[in-house]
């Protein structure tokens, strides 16, 4: 059941930033009606699929969900989403606010016919601000929260982008706090409120409490930048038969080190090396020398070395070998299921553990319009306006392909 039983959401989103927002609502406990148009949400043709339509990317953001299709550009479309939302906890949407409002789905608009919903939009920049009609992309959003900079004064020849959907997700994150803030709020007061978050915001925000830097004060104090992370040789270390992740960085790590490696006078003999503050102001030739000196050792025997002296170390793992991690498979996280449709699958497990009721949905991710029909009943739809709605095309259902249901 989870904590957030009995709360619906109509999630209108797609591709990632507010799917990944609404899969943590659905996972927590909440019953979550996706909202697509007839051609689908555009991230279920991203990937590899087993059936058209149920792309990786988009099981893998897409549970603990219902899917109902429905042509919002339609009146009669309109109407079934306002009808929808007449009992519905919150509305979320990650398209530009001007969209909704084109739509006849503005928070005015919503909110007359529920005044109790929360209206959360996930869009590219916040409303009163030159960019508020810009589309907004997680590369775009990277690139301008500095993130390609970052690249550049770390070393990299030319600036990139981090190779994932880091802004889609911490947005999507960010929102779900304030979702989660706006309904216990109407708990106390009984009153729905919209919720803003821009992606643009978000990000920089995000990035610059690590990065501004001296640039906090005024006048400055330097250019910004946390030094450590952008070190040169701040990245894995290459070792005699492969790569590791290890981080030498209190008083405490530095002085078990030096003994577990054999060089105890380390510290006193180099100034370099003494304290904290020394070595942040050295970072790049500490990086630098432990660069060369994680060389003498396989990946194996680091991990045993550091591990005994409790020095904080990590395999690098590719996409196959963390599948097979053993403390991951200790703690469940990855869970092999059988989906109705496409057959057998791996999914992952909820990050969030509560000693209450699990933050898990055993709910996998709908065909397109799977549950259509379903939610029209729950909204009161007699079996004859289902029939003539599905025959303007004004809704679609899926065939019955996943016939035995989820759980």
């Amino acid at each position: 059941m989870g904590p957030l039983a009995g709360v619906r959401i109509i999630d209108l989103t797609a591709v990632l930033m507010g799917p990944y927002a609404t899969q943590f609502l659905g996972d927590l406990g909440a019953d979550v009606i996706k909202v697509e148009p007839p051609k689908g949400d555009l991230v279920r043709s991203i990937g590899p699929a087993r059936h058209s339509g149920m792309g990786p990317i988009f099981l893998n953001a897409n549970r603990s969900k219902r899917s109902i299709v429905i042509n919002l550009k339609t009146p009669e479309g309109r109407e079934l989403l306002l009808d929808l939302c007449r009992d519905a906890d919150a509305l979320v949407y990650n398209v530009r606010p001007a969209a909704m409002a084109r739509l006849g789905l503005s928070y005015e608009e919503v909110s007359a016919v529920n005044p109790r919903i929360v209206y959360a939009g996930l869009y590219g920049y916040g409303q009163d601000g030159q960019y508020a009609r810009r589309a907004a992309y997680d590369d775009l959003i990277q690139g301008g929260a500095t993130l390609g900079h970052l690249f550049q004064l770390s070393g990299s020849p030319e600036p990139r982008y981090v190779p994932a959907a880091i802004a889609d997700r911490i947005v999507g994150l960010t929102a779900l706090s304030g979702i989660l803030a706006a309904l216990l709020e109407r708990e106390r007061t009984g009153r729905g409120q919209r919720v803003d978050v821009p992606m643009f915001e978000t990000m920089v925000g995000f990035i610059l409490g690590d990065h501004l830097g001296g640039l906090t004060y005024d006048p400055p104090l330097d250019k910004g930048g946390y030094a450590r992370q952008l070190a040169r040789d701040r990245r894995p270390f290459r070792t005699a038969d492969g790569y590791v992740c290890a981080l030498v960085y209190t008083d405490e790590h530095w002085q078990r080190f030096v003994k577990a490696i054999n060089q105890p006078d380390l510290l006193e003999k180099d100034p370099r090396f003494a304290t904290f503050s020394a070595r942040m102001e050295n970072v790049d030739h500490v990086y630098g020398w432990l660069t060369e000196l994680f060389l003498t050792r396989t990946s194996a025997e680091w991990i045993a070395l550091l591990d005994e002296h409790d020095i904080p170390v990590m395999a690098m793992h590719t996409f196959e070998t963390v599948l097979e991690d053993p403390h991951l498979s200790q703690v469940g996280f990855f869970r092999r299921v059988k989906h109705p449709s496409e057959g057998d699958i791996i999914t992952m497990a909820n990050p969030i553990r509560l000693s209450g009721q699990p933050a898990q949905s055993d709910r996998l991710a709908p065909q397109l319009g799977e549950h259509t029909v379903e939610v029209l009943r729950e909204i009161g739809k007699s079996e004859q306006q289902i029939s003539e709605l599905l025959q303007k095309g004004i809704v679609s259902a899926a065939s019955a392909r996943a016939e035995g249901g989820r759980g």
